[in-house]
This record gives C-alpha cells, sequence and structure tokens, in this order.
C-alpha cells in the first residue's frame, strides 16, 4: 500500500525525490549532448537542451525558485536519453528527468483543459478493453478519405492523435493470446511476457510472433492477461502514484517468472527501473530490484541464448526471390539509448539469410513519438518525424524495423513503408511465413 507523500517546499521542488544534486553537479557543461538532442536540434534553445534544463535544475533546488517558469522547458523533453549516450562525463539526465516530471505535476498548475487531456490519455490507453472498445472506430476511421477529416485541423492534438492512428483490423477487438504456450522440445526455462496496453490492441501480431518464436527456441511462455500496463506511459508522463501502482501489480504477477520478456521498448526500460523507483519502500524494494534484474527484451534474451530453430528466407509480398529485401533499422530511444542495446537486435536480423540491414543517418535523434509526446507536443513531434522518416527513405530500404510500437506508429504515419517488429521477421524465418 502506498504512503502518502510526506513534502515540505523551499522552491521549485518540494522534499520528495526532487533531482539528486550529485548528478547536477557532474554536469560540466561541454555541450556534447547537444547535437544529439532533438528539442535542441530543432531550436537551437540552450534551455531546450539537456544541460540548458540541468541548469533550470539547479535552480529549482534553490529556495524561492518558481516551477511554473521552468515547466515549459521539462516538458518539451522527449526523455529519449540520447544525452546519456553522448555524454562523456555520464551524467544521470534519465535519473534526473525521471525525477523532474513528478515534481512538475505536483508543483505546477496546468490549465483545466491540459489536466483533462492528459487524464483522458492515461484513461484510454493504459486500458486494453478501453481500447477494443474503440477498434470499430478506429477501423472505419482509417477508410474515410483525408479530406472527410480537415475538420479535425482546428484540433491540434486529436489531428495528431488522427494521423498517427494506424490502419486497425476489427479482429483487434477479440484477439486474445493463450495463457500458456509449451516448449518446443527441452526446455529452457519459464519466461513471462508482458503483453502490455497498446501493443495487445495495436500490434496483436507482434505478441503473437513473440509467443512463437519463443516457443520455438525452446521456452515455455506465460502470458497473463494482467497486468493491462506495466506503467511506463505514466512513469514518462510524471504521474509517479499510478506508475508506483501498475509497478507494483507487474511485480507480482511475474514473480514466478525464471525472466520477463518485453517487446516494447518504453515498457523494458521502465521495467527495469523499478528496483530504483522503489527502492525506498520497506515492503516492495527487495522484490522490485529481483524483478528488475529479471527483465530482458526480447532481442536481448534471443541474442544472448544459441539459437534452435532454423533460419530461412523471409518471402517479402511480391518480392522476386525469399530473403530479397533491404530493411532499415530504427533504434527506438528506450532501446539504444534507455537500455543500451544496439547490437542484439541487429545481431538477430544478421541471422535471417538474404536480409541486408541498413544504417540510417541520424540514427541517435528520437523520432517523436516518446510516449505521449507526439500527443502533447504535436508540432515538434511532427517534424522530428518527417526528419526521420526523410533519413529512413534515404537508405533506399523497402521495410523499416523498429522494436518499439510508439515508434512504429509515429514512422508509418511520416513514411509510405510498412514498419515491422524484429520479432516478426524472425518468426517469419523460422517459421515460413511471408511479409
Amino acid at each position: 500500500m502506498a504512503t502518502p507523500i510526506d513534502t515540505f517546499r523551499a522552491g521549485a521542488f518540494d522534499s520528495h525525490r526532487p533531482p539528486a544534486e550529485d548528478d547536477i553537479k557532474t554536469c560540466i557543461h561541454c555541450g556534447f549532448c547537444l547535437p544529439t538532442c532533438p528539442t535542441y536540434v530543432l531550436w537551437g534553445e540552450e534551455m531546450d537542451s539537456p544541460r540548458g534544463r540541468i541548469v533550470l535544475m539547479r535552480q529549482g533546488l534553490e529556495p524561492g525558485s518558481d516551477m511554473d517558469a521552468m515547466a515549459v522547458h521539462f516538458d518539451r523533453c522527449l526523455g529519449c536519453m540520447a544525452c546519456v549516450t553522448a555524454c562523456p562525463s555520464g551524467v544521470g539526465y534519465d535519473r534526473l528527468i525521471e525525477a523532474t516530471r513528478p515534481q512538475v505535476e505536483r508543483n505546477h498548475r496546468r490549465p483545466f483543459r491540459e489536466r483533462a487531456f492528459r487524464r483522458a490519455c492515461f484513461e484510454l490507453f493504459t486500458h486494453p478493453g478501453r481500447l477494443r472498445a474503440l477498434v470499430p472506430l478506429a477501423a472505419l476511421a482509417g477508410r474515410l478519405r483525408p479530406e472527410r477529416l480537415r475538420w479535425l485541423e482546428r484540433f491540434p492534438r486529436l489531428a495528431a492523435a488522427t494521423r498517427i492512428a494506424p490502419d486497425v483490423a476489427l479482429s483487434a477487438a477479440w484477439r486474445r493470446l493463450p495463457a500458456h504456450t509449451p516448449a518446443r522440445g527441452t526446455s529452457r526455462g519459464r519466461v513471462g511476457l508482458l503483453q502490455g496496453c497498446v501493443a495487445r490492441v495495436i500490434f496483436p501480431a507482434v505478441n503473437e510472433a513473440t509467443v512463437r518464436v519463443l516457443a520455438a527456441e525452446g521456452f515455455d511462455v506465460a502470458a497473463p492477461a494482467t497486468p493491462s500496463c506495466c506503467g511506463a506511459l505514466q512513469l514518462h508522463s510524471g504521474a509517479e502514484p499510478e506508475a508506483l501502482a501498475r509497478a507494483r501489480e507487474t511485480i507480482a504477477a511475474f514473480e514466478d517468472c525464471d525472466t520477463v520478456v518485453v517487446n516494447a521498448a518504453g515498457c523494458g526500460s521502465a521495467m527495469k527501473d523499478y528496483g530504483r523507483l522503489l527502492s525506498d519502500d520497506p515492503a516492495w524494494a527487495e522484490r522490485a530490484a529481483a524483478f528488475s534484474a529479471r527483465v530482458r527484451d526480447i532481442t536481448e534474451l534471443l541474442a544472448g541464448v544459441e539459437p534452435r530453430a532454423p533460419r530461412h528466407p523471409i518471402q517479402f509480398g511480391d518480392t522476386p526471390t525469399p530473403g530479397d529485401m533491404r530493411v532499415a533499422y530504427h533504434d527506438a530511444c528506450h532501446l539504444a539509448h534507455a537500455q543500451g542495446l544496439r547490437a542484439e537486435p541487429r545481431a538477430l536480423l544478421a541471422g535471417i539469410p538474404g536480409l541486408e540491414v541498413a544504417e540510417p543517418a541520424g540514427w541517435e535523434v528520437c523520432c517523436g513519438s516518446a510516449g505521449l509526446y507526439n500527443l502533447l507536443q504535436p508540432e515538434a513531434a511532427a517534424e522530428l518525424g518527417r526528419r526521420k522518416a526523410a533519413n529512413l527513405a534515404a537508405t533506399g530500404a523497402g521495410m523499416v524495423v523498429a522494436g518499439n510500437p510508439g515508434c512504429a506508429l509515429q514512422i508509418a504515419a511520416h513514411l509510405g513503408l510498412p514498419v515491422r517488429h524484429p520479432v516478426e521477421l524472425l518468426d517469419a524465418s523460422i517459421h515460413g511465413r511471408s511479409l
């Protein structure tokens, strides 16, 4: 049971888990982060760069500082963690921004419409049952001609949601994963698969491919219907109480599994951070640390074991020869930067016969998805999406491969190419499925 937050406030930040001064002091303001920061790349404003925000965090610890003047710059941060990868001094900007976001939510009074919109996002996207109820409407909207939806441009956030909405099959309203799938051959262990909130409804094929590949590689797969959400969306938006409640539910659901597998980069990043998030909760600290140590991205797990299932060339649509395809690999920020996983997905793709993997320029810069960012900051997100799409298109690839559902939605909205998860290609290669 969560305990009430007991705080006092002298400056912009209150006393409950403010950004750590030791982390702030690590920054030497060298500027290596600047070319990798999406908002600095867009606007060239110092306060919208990692080192500028760290200056604001330092000010926020001082008596008399004002959160209202700072909040806009913290809100503009995508939380992509590219600066963490670029920083030569090891500044823990990931810890700093994750500590700052709840401070903003507690100490900055947002306008009613802003609060209502954020609440609506949490009440919809983190509840698969509610998303499934909207599948028929989404399927209908996907069949409408764009000119029929131009009136939405008067409402930028609603228009942004419509632009990134995928073509959803009606079957998504009732597709379900089996609760248990046995390993093929001798079992290597029992893994739990987080089905996710948005992913299980919008991308059910990714979860289904994940189960088939894991079973083919010798794992017993448990895919419980609950938890419905891991709390990543809330965590990355500063809704700390809700995020921690989801974290506790997720930990409890998978404690009997040897490994917890995730196929969404943002979820995996959050789940690996549970140990730190719950470190001051005596009832959950040890359980959370043990849980986080068992979390693996699907590409991380598979790249770390000897393959059992043979790989075969893939038939891509109308390509004349199986395997005759050049794909562009997109580094999801919460996989490459937050989890440090770049080699693993590439190694798995390299094991598929005949597949050529192209590397786009600007891999380190975010596509603009970033959880709810493309709905909360639609103009900046759209520009980042266009830039990412241009870099991917320049590779000459016929398909994009990305390990995060938010990235897949964002890229597909700005690029006329199919976007697939790495595990979908593995599944096609192992089981002879066409893509």
